[in-house]
């Protein structure tokens, strides 16, 4: 875990891409993946970098593309944690 924890922290990490855009990133892939650990980490991780539901929902929309049906429900569970999240951070 403290390995996979490194790793998480230097992908995350500013770089040719900042973390706000690999977050949006790594919550389609959530998505397309059907990882539901994902959805709740990676949302909440959104919101700290200041991701908007707009910004989000641009971001599922592509994660439905890339993994049909399935995706689109997961990406219904993924904006249900966002605006669950965002409402508990305000």
């Amino acid at each position: 875990m403290k390995g996979f924890g490194e790793i998480a922290k230097s992908a995350i990490g500013t770089g040719a891409l900042e973390p706000k855009q690999k977050e949006l990133i790594a919550i389609s892939i959530g998505v397309a993946a059907r990882c539901d650990a994902c959805l709740g980490y990676h949302a909440k991780a959104c919101i700290k970098y200041g991701v908007t539901r707009e910004e989000l929902m641009e971001a599922l929309g592509v994660a439905v593309y890339m993994g049909g049906g399935p995706s689109l429900m997961y990406a219904a569970e993924a904006l249900s944690a966002f605006d669950a999240l965002l409402e508990e951070a305000k």
